[in-house]
This record gives structure tokens, sequence and C-alpha cells, in this order.
């Protein structure tokens, strides 16, 4: 089985990149499942129903997200009826949205689920090892998924990094998302677990993680409020990788599919 794996997609340029890329990119490399970050789908900051629409219709199967998704309150009604738009499994119960889904490849079963680091980022969650360890406790008896994916939308590396060892051999791959800069580290661990620690931005080129570069300087350099402004013209990235599982769950390849794009 192939999974494509496509990093934060930030905004119209994003959007615009994965319409150009996917349609082709499925057909070349014969995927059979296609997840996406939109945390950052619609002008930078949480998702609307119409920019789902727009990258589902572009083959993007399963919609993994992280602590912007509660930007626009009205997706949440959104959330709670569509089971392949998942937010991270380690909010509170009773918080909007599904912790994680299910998606069918022929006859098999992928388990995709969504975790927040708490590293450096302050949100009202639950620590990410226990969550883990439950949901896999009561899915894989249960269910006996044929590949785990995990997006684990987190700040720090070495926590990334961590989670992937304590779940080596357990799930297919640790997918790592939040930063915007993609990492050139990937590989799979001695039990067989596929990891990343940050598959980078769909996004524009020219922009600092997504936003108007010139804001962030002035953000960072001079006192009082800002605006942050995303860029929506120029050239744009494609951020993914693939991987490939094998039989008895674990992954047998990993490899980044990056694009340039005018």
């Amino acid at each position: 089985m192939k999974i494509l794996f496509i990093g934060d997609i930030v905004a119209k340029p994003g959007r615009a990149a994965i319409k150009e890329v996917l349609p082709d990119l499925i057909k070349k490399e014969k995927i059979d499942l296609v997840i996406a970050n939109i945390e950052n789908l619609a002008h930078g900051k949480g998702a609307t129903d119409i920019t789902v629409k727009e990258i589902r219709n572009a083959g993007v199967d399963i919609f993994t997200s992280g602590n912007h998704i509660w930007f626009r309150e009205e997706f949440a009604q959104l959330m709670n009826s569509d089971p392949t738009i998942i937010r991270p499994a380690n909010y509170p119960a009773d918080a909007a949205g599904f912790g994680f889904t299910y998606a069918k490849v022929g006859r098999e079963k992928v388990l995709i689920t969504n975790l927040i680091g708490r590293q450096w980022i302050d949100e009202p969650t639950d620590e990410p090892y226990r969550t883990i360890d439950a949901l896999l406790l009561d899915q894989v008896e249960r269910e006996k998924p044929s590949a785990i994916i995990i997006d684990f939308h987190a700040e720090a590396t070495s926590e990334k990094n961590a989670l992937a060892w304590f779940l080596d051999g357990r799930v297919t791959a640790v997918l790592g998302t939040h930063t915007h800069v993609p990492t050139c580290d990937e590989r799979i661990f001695p039990g067989g677990t596929a990891f990343v620690t940050d598959v980078g931005m769909t996004g524009a080129l020219n922009s600092v993680l997504g936003v108007e570069s010139e804001i962030i300087i002035r953000k960072q350099k001079d006192p009082g409020p800002t605006k942050f402004e995303w860029v929506e013209t120029g050239p744009k990235v494609f951020r993914s990788v693939l991987i490939e599982t094998k039989k008895d769950g674990g992954a047998k390849s990993i490899v980044r599919i990056d694009k340039l794009l005018k």
C-alpha cells in the first residue's frame, strides 16, 4: 500500500499547489491513500467547507489538523459531522470533531490519528503518550488495522523524535507537522516505524512560513500590534512524504516528494 502525506497546506498558494501536483502524482506513483494537514487551509488559519471540498476534489482523502483548526467557529459543525476530518486526539473528549478515523483501501483498513505536542504549545490538551496508548489499546485489538498513520503536530523536534521512538514497532508512521519547515531526516526506525520530524509546508515559497516577510520582520524588530497577511501569489512549494507499507503493518520505505512550482 502507498500512502502520501502532505504537509500543512497554507492558504491559496497551498491549495493551488495541491490542484497542480496531486492528480498526476496519484497516477504516476499509484498512490492508494492521500492524507493532508489542513489547519491553515483557508487564508492561513483554519479551514472552511469550500476549501476542504476544493482539495478533496483534487484527491485528498483524509484531513488532519492542529491548534489552528479552531480558528473558525463555524467549522466545528463540519468537524462534528465529517469523520474524514480529524483534530488532535489529546484535546478534551468533548471538543468538537473526531480524534481518529479509518480509511478503506480495498479490503484493508488504515487507522489515521492526530496528536498535538505540549512543549511550547499552550493548548488545553492531555499528555500525548497516554492518549495514544489508550487509543491503540482500544482500536488495534478491536479493528486490526493494516496500517496506522500518526500526524504529530508539535513544535519541539525532541518531542517528535521521542514519541516516534515510543511508538516504534507499534505504528506504521509518525509524521511531524506544525513548524512548516521540512526536515531531511526521513528514516525507518529499527522496529519498522517510518518517521520524519517535519513534512514541511505546502504553500507560498517567498514568505515566512506562509506570511508576508515584511510583517514578520516588523513583528520581531519593533513593538506594537501586528496583523498577519498571508502571501497569495508567486512561486509555490509542495511538500510531502510517500510511505509504502508492509503486510506486517510496518513501513517498507519513506521518501520525500517535494516540488517547486511557479
